[in-house]
């Protein structure tokens, strides 16, 4: 069984393993949760018997119905981690520009970690934050540009730089090569 054929069977089995426990501890049939979630007691019996590759939509509106979050369906049932969520969540303009949400963690609200890549060029608009909020940078390769209302801050490789969140904010790249980093948002 070749790499690629093992990972998905496994998450397969994840899913399933996951679908059934959690149905049964919300103490919902198949029937309800087909109701719940709209998708169909059909699919549901075919995800908990592992058989049937299911859409991403399906499984948010399954995690949706279920009141969990979308990994809590796809990682390994014993020693997962929750808090890690690894996908693709913005596509910039220019090839090579995209933010992976990769981790989420509990703090007074929530904490997340993004690995982010925007291509020479490339910029990240964000509207402000609720105040209290504060996002945390650090660059991996290039040259990030941080632009605030009042200032704009030059952060190199190997460099950190925080800020209050609660502002109009963008993050570009004036340089020549793609800028790698991580952006931690703290609420």
């Amino acid at each position: 069984m070749d790499k690629e054929h093992s990972h998905r069977a496994s998450v397969l089995q994840h899913v399933s393993l996951n679908v059934r426990r959690l149905r049964h501890g919300a103490a919902l049939s198949q029937t309800a949760l087909a109701e719940k979630s709209g998708v169909s007691r059909r699919m549901l019996v075919a995800i908990e018997a592992g058989e049937r590759n299911v859409s991403l939509a399906t499984l948010d509106r399954v995690a949706e119905a279920l009141d969990v979050a979308f990994s809590d369906l796809i990682q390994a049932p014993d020693g997962r981690d929750p808090s890690r969520i690894n996908e693709v969540a913005w596509a910039g303009e220019l090839p090579g520009s995209k933010a992976v949400l990769l981790a989420k963690a509990s703090a007074r609200h929530g904490v997340e970690l993004w690995e982010f890549s925007l291509a020479p060029g490339e910029a990240y608009a964000s509207e402000p934050d609720p105040a209290g909020w504060s996002e945390q940078v650090y660059v991996i390769e290039g040259r990030l540009t941080v632009a605030l209302p009042e200032d704009t801050h030059h952060v190199a490789a190997g460099q950190f730089f925080m800020f209050a969140s609660d502002r109009p904010h963008a993050y570009r790249n004036d340089g020549d090569v793609t800028v790698r980093f991580v952006r931690n948002v703290v609420s």
